[in-house]
Formats: C-alpha cells, structure tokens, sequence
C-alpha cells in the first residue's frame, strides 16, 4: 500500500486509478463486475474518506464517487445473496447498505452541483434496456469536466434539477450506455 501526505495526491492518485479503470472496462478487458469491484478496492485501499464540506471540484467529485462506488459494491453484493438459502439473511443487509450509499451519492451530487452553482449542467432521462428503471434513471453530465456523469433516480434531487432548469424534457441515449446497460 502506498501512503501519500498531500491531499492532492490522493486526489490525483484517485482520478488516475479511476480514469485507468473507465478505459480498461471500455476497452472490454475488464467485466462491470470487476469494475465495481476494482473501484472498491480503490476506495478501501486509499482510505479515503469523504468530505463534510466541499470547496472544489474534486472534493465533491471525490465524495460523489466515494458514495456511488460503495452504492454498487453493496448492491451487487446483495443480487450475489438473493437467490442462495446459506446467505439469505445478508440480502437485505447489503440491500439496506447500497440504498443507503445511494442516498448519500445524491446528496453528494446536490453539493457539488450546488458549489457549481448549477452552471454548465444537462440533465435528462436516459434509453434504457431495463424496463425497471425506464423512465426513472436519469443522467446529469457536468460539461466542462471529463468523466463527470451522474446517474439517480431520486425524485428529489430531479424536482431540484428542474427547478434549476437545468432538466431537459426528453430521453437522451446514456454517453456511457455500454456500461449503465451492462449487468453484473
């Protein structure tokens, strides 16, 4: 494990790894599966732990993915558990671990938006293979910013994007549609 003293290598630590990882699943060498598990063991391996306050980009970037790798680490867990007897009572702890990292993720995206000031900010829903979350995931794309592409479904957060009007009223395909269709 390596340590680092300054805040700013761990930033540029942390964005190196994770922009290393978006190209090696894009590139097909890497499954989403072991995608979120690599993300993960990112996380873990940095201890690295969000911030209470956010006063830049990377900050409440950081925070965001902090919380959106932890929401798909747990709820991939608990699809693992659902259906085997042996790990039935871990479902709904992993289930009640994401949903609860989800919401973080979204208050996340909700303070760095907010330190953004809503500028330079699309919003809308995305094409989707699941007929589960039509009409109900919708991505967020920071303009300005590589790789900065959220993805809800929290009705509040949607309410706040469109009383921002930064939510536009039409179905777009994802710009990361290979990954958000793919299962694990």
């Amino acid at each position: 494990m390596i340590f680092y003293s300054k805040t700013g290598d761990n930033f540029e630590t942390f964005f190196h790894r994770r922009s290393s990882l978006i190209f090696e699943f894009e590139k097909g060498n890497i499954t989403k599966k072991q995608f979120l598990e690599y993300n993960y063991d990112l996380v873990m391996r940095m201890n690295f732990k969000p911030f209470l306050r956010i006063d830049s980009y990377e900050m409440g970037m950081f925070n965001y993915q902090y919380y959106n790798v932890l929401a798909k680490y747990f709820s991939m867990l608990a699809k693992e558990v659902k259906n085997t007897k042996k790990h039935q009572k871990y479902y709904n702890y992993y289930l009640n671990k994401g949903n609860n990292y989800y919401n973080e993720k979204d208050k996340a995206a909700l303070n760095l938006l907010e330190y953004l000031e809503f500028k330079d900010i699309e919003a809308y829903f995305v094409s989707l293979n699941s007929k589960r979350l039509d009409d109900k995931l919708y991505e967020i794309v920071l303009l300005n910013y590589k790789e900065a592409i959220f993805h809800s479904k929290a009705i509040w957060l949607l309410d706040i994007l469109k009383e921002k009007g930064v939510f536009l009223e039409e179905k777009k395909l994802s710009l990361i549609d290979g990954y958000i269709n793919e299962t694990y």
